[in-house]
């Protein structure tokens, strides 16, 4: 290969599953005439958008993953090397792809109460395997970062926690995970994006800490991962001044991070993947077409992930970069290719899930995650005021009537001495509440005041702040998840089985 096809192999544009035939037509042509080495996958172009909130409601989503593999049979039958078909799946192919599995988040791993690391495998293990059979080589996760701000509007549900050694063992069994099921992983976002206050979506996150304060807890995970053989490492877009000399350089294209600190200090030497280049972080500091890619790759990124300027970046790198920097990151991707079975890929046929083992799977999770956050549950006592039809229930935000009415099969909380209130948080995101309104939540917090109450929350526990003193409430249970499975769980927990 010449330098310029060496390069391409360097670049992992994004590649939209609902799209116009238009689109996909151009993506064809990129990978004909700029030979690039991978694409990574989104739903669509508003739901990969920087401020996206919501997926893309107005969008016909039928037949997505049907979508996904024929575009993937298509774009590898266009490419002369295999490419690298990657995806960003923390809580699997779902987080993508409707009609798919869905796991639970980093968040309700972290809260499992026994065998974490084992669970956490196995988890990582089967959202690999989904990925497997669907013509997928690597999965842009999991996060390794430490979620100690509260009021983080990017990470929170993503990460496993604020506890710095349980992230770093959790991240590590993930990654082990879907390496089992020969699948690539990275450890993200390099140095640490748990404790800011910025999306770096949207703009710039600066961390004001000490070079030890990093060690002891945002680097930690990473170092941890590196010293156990780690092989992939996502560097994402915020500034750490205290390592680039003071200046609010983003980290994905600082070379005294990348090359000076994660390469050469922590003494990695696996394969450097930026984090989506169109992210507002970085997209506009460089106007000129090509020359972000060169700053990121110089700065020792060795894939470029959603380039909106392949071909000049291609040219740039090209020109700007010596012999050796290409060679090195060419060499390091067709290792990781040959590692990943990229070189032998196949047309894949869309896989069948086994939704029955998934449930099951998803059952023994449920069963161990969820808690009495705080609290008492007397279950005695419950039973005898359900059994004298003086136990209530009401629900808030579930879009239809929910199988967890039906299970605890209770009567309205209007005439009850004591009420059961469950709360399915709209989002797992912070804003606006997590999507709740606020007089809703008002009347939450009323309706706790008025008689004893237990609160059942199925949803990211970062949003139970929104629902007032806690102590209002007789116990909370935490779900977690809205799943079927765990609403099956907490019924269980309420009844006493």
């Amino acid at each position: 290969m010449n330098t310029s096809q060496k390069t391409a192999q360097i670049f992992s544009p994004a590649a939209f599953i609902h799209d116009t035939e238009e689109n996909y037509q151009a993506m064809e042509r990129m990978i004909v005439e700029q030979e690039i080495g991978g694409l990574t996958f989104f739903h669509s172009r508003h739901s990969a958008a920087a401020n996206f909130e919501k997926r893309a409601e107005s969008l016909n989503t039928s037949g997505t993953f049907e979508k996904l593999i024929g575009l993937i049979n298509r774009y590898q039958a266009a490419s002369k090397v295999p490419l690298l078909i990657s995806i960003d799946g923390e809580y699997g192919l779902a987080m993508r792809v409707e009609d798919t599995p869905q796991y639970p988040f980093a968040i309700t791993l972290g809260a499992l109460k026994t065998d974490a690391k084992v669970y956490v495998e196995e988890v990582s293990y089967r959202m690999g395997m989904d990925m497997k059979r669907s013509g997928i080589h690597l999965n842009l996760a999991p996060c390794a970062d430490v979620n100690t701000n509260p009021e983080n509007p990017v990470i929170g549900y993503r990460s496993f926690g604020n506890d710095t050694k349980k992230v770093a063992e959790l991240a590590l069994a993930a990654y082990q995970g879907m390496s089992k099921a020969g699948i690539g992983a990275c450890l993200k976002h390099f140095p640490g994006h748990g404790d800011t206050a910025t999306d770096s979506h949207l703009g710039l996150p600066i961390l004001h800490k000490s070079k030890e304060e990093l060690q002891a807890e945002e680097l930690f995970p990473f170092q941890y991962g590196i010293d156990r053989g780690v092989k992939l490492i996502m560097v994402g877009h915020l500034a750490v001044p205290a390592l680039t000399g003071g200046k609010d350089i983003p980290a994905s294209i600082s070379r005294e991070l990348i090359t000076g600190l994660l390469k050469e200090e922590m003494g990695f030497e696996g394969l450097v993947i930026s984090d989506a280049l169109n992210m507002k972080a970085v997209a506009n500091l460089f106007p000129e077409p090509g020359e972000l890619e060169w700053q990121a790759f110089q700065a020792g990124n060795d894939i470029l992930c959603f380039s909106d300027h392949v071909k000049e970046g291609i040219q740039k790198i090209s020109e700007k970069a010596s012999e050796d920097q290409i060679d090195t990151a060419f060499q390091k991707i067709m290792e990781l290719k040959a590692r990943l079975g990229v070189m032998e890929s196949k047309k894949v046929e869309v896989p069948v899930f086994d939704w029955e083992s998934h449930s099951k799977f998803q059952r023994t999770l449920a069963e161990n995650y969820v808690q009495v956050h705080s609290g008492k549950l007397i279950k005695e006592e419950l039973r005898a005021l359900a059994e004298e039809g003086k136990l209530g229930y009401r629900e808030f935000f579930s879009k239809e009537k929910s199988h967890f009415a039906e299970l605890l099969n209770l009567p309205p909380a209007e005439a009850a001495s004591k009420q059961i209130i469950a709360v399915f948080v709209p989002s797992h995101k912070p804003l606006n509440q997590f999507g709740m309104n606020r007089e809703t939540l008002e009347e939450i917090q009323n309706l706790a005041k008025s008689r004893p109450s237990i609160l059942v929350h199925f949803g990211n526990p970062l949003a139970l702040k929104h629902l007032g003193d806690l102590e209002n409430f007789e116990a909370v249970i935490c779900g977690y998840q809205g799943f079927q499975e765990v609403q099956e769980a907490v019924a269980k927990t309420l009844q006493g089985l």
